[in-house]
């Protein structure tokens, strides 16, 4: 991962890390189930917003660098990689 993106992704984990905990609060002082879920909901789509950060990295760099070097087989290794992961995602 790339350095400025490596810096982002760790800033936004972090705060999520921090919605998380709240979460985890707003359970224990038994707030209101609604307010709950629209809190994971918004975990959830920063965590989303997250995953496509680290996509786009691997695509700009590992994947574009598999394509520079000419080598087919690592090509279509990387491309077949990143078809896998994105099947993986809830889209």
């Amino acid at each position: 991962m790339q350095g400025a993106t490596k810096e982002t992704v760790r800033k936004r984990l972090k705060r999520v890390e921090g919605q998380v905990r709240g979460i985890a609060g707003m359970v224990e002082a038994d707030r209101y189930c609604i307010d709950v879920v629209t809190q994971l909901a918004a975990v959830r789509a920063a965590l989303r917003r997250i995953e496509e950060e680290v996509i786009r990295d691997h695509a700009a760099h590992c994947v574009a660098d598999a394509i520079r070097s000419g080598d087919p087989e690592e090509q279509r290794r990387k491309v077949d990689e990143l078809i896998e992961v994105l099947g993986r995602t809830d889209r």
